[in-house]
């Protein structure tokens, strides 16, 4: 099966190590980046959503109308738009990227960060309201006559848009999360279900998960599975090890500066983060607290620095063991492959360069070969 290559669409250069040098919205820096991607070998970009953060959707509008093929996966949560409103909105960035739209829905796994923008539901009630916002956006990417929508969280009449997606019948929709409700609400919607980097065994437990919620779902078909990391790479195993504790280094600065700064504006330091309140988030730290080196090359303690805070597992190595420990996940069946490095335009650079070809190549040969077999099988059936 074909191998896709997720980056980041930042809209700035900041990261976990580094303040960024300019505004939220640095336009040159955007484009950049993206170019950057474009140029080395990756798929598409993600564009990200926080409460405070730059609108993504105009921030995409801009990448699409300035580069030819790289692909745009658009963050969105449900409950800073209605879903008519969204689905026109996607619709027509589809138009304008030229059919090289995924929408990813994000449901909210902290109360504190979704209150910021109104959003007092539950956990719970969350998950419901994004698999009604999801199923309302598929039927008005794909209906032209008017309709009537009595739900839970939504209520419309006599509806219909007058922008469709380029892509038939409609763009992908990508979703994530590690509780059993999320994969409920994704294995019954999610043409893509988005995991963060785990140890080989613990992703297998997740990707046989997300297909029994499917099947529970009455589909006949699974979504495809994207795993996310942190590469850290260099030329010797040494010096991406040494890279590696330098990194972590300057998170837990950086994040001590942070809090000398709080303390000095208001005289006291930011709390110690609580349990975080997202499975996913609480999955990270628990498989750091019981190690820290995995599998071929999963490094836990980038981590554990952040408190678990999203795709934040490292993979460490060489360009070679790097790939080859991707590779491991690809044959437990996952296809697309989710990177950002700290230094955000160096590491994607490197990254399209040196890890991405041979991650290709060996699934090229894999392809190669699994079709060679499939030839024998057929001749020896017919022979």
């Amino acid at each position: 099966m074909p191998v896709e290559f997720l980056g980041i669409a930042a809209t700035n250069d900041g990261s976990e190590t580094t303040p960024r040098s300019g505004a939220a919205f640095d336009k040159e820096y955007t484009l950049r980046l993206a170019r950057a991607h474009e140029e080395h070998g990756w798929d598409r970009v993600l564009f990200a959503y926080g409460s405070g953060s730059p609108d993504p959707a105009p921030a995409a509008a801009y990448i699409a109308s300035k580069l030819d093929h790289l692909q745009i996966l658009l963050a969105h949560r449900p409950n800073v738009s209605y879903p008519t409103f969204a689905a026109k909105t996607f619709a027509t960035l589809d138009q304008i990227s030229d059919g090289r739209l995924t929408v990813h829905f994000i449901t909210g796994g902290n109360d504190r960060e979704q209150g910021r923008e109104g959003d007092t539901l539950t956990k719970d009630e969350r998950y419901t309201r994004t698999r009604e916002y999801i199923r309302i956006v598929k039927k008005i990417w794909t209906t032209r006559e008017s309709f009537d929508h009595e739900g839970e969280h939504y209520r419309f009449h006599d509806f219909v848009s007058d922008v469709f997606p380029v892509q038939q019948p409609r763009p992908d929709v990508s979703f994530g999360g590690s509780s059993p409700a999320a994969y409920a609400a994704g294995g019954a919607e999610a043409d893509i279900y988005c995991l963060w980097g785990e140890p080989l065994a613990k992703t297998a437990e997740q990707i046989e998960n997300v297909k029994a919620a499917a099947k529970a779902a009455g589909r006949t078909d699974v979504p495809r599975i994207q795993v996310a990391f942190r590469p850290i790479i260099a030329p010797t195993e040494e010096l991406a090890w040494e890279k590696a504790h330098r990194t972590v280094g300057a998170i837990k600065a950086r994040r001590e500066r942070g809090e000398a700064i709080t303390k000095r504006h208001n005289g006291h330091a930011r709390p110690q983060a609580a349990t975080p309140q997202n499975v996913g988030s609480q999955r990270l730290i628990a498989i750091a607290e019981a190690g820290e080196r995995y599998d071929r090359a999963l490094w836990t303690p980038t981590a554990a620095a952040t408190g678990g805070a999203g795709n934040s597992n490292a993979l460490v190595g060489t360009p070679e063991t790097v790939a080859q420990a991707l590779l491991d996940y690809y044959d437990l069946g996952v296809d697309i492959l989710s990177a950002r490095g700290y230094d955000l335009l160096g590491d994607a650079i490197d990254f399209g360069r040196y890890v991405i070809p041979i991650v290709r190549e060996e699934v090229a040969k894999r392809d190669a070969e699994r079709a060679a077999r499939g030839t024998q099988s057929l001749a020896a059936v017919n022979g």
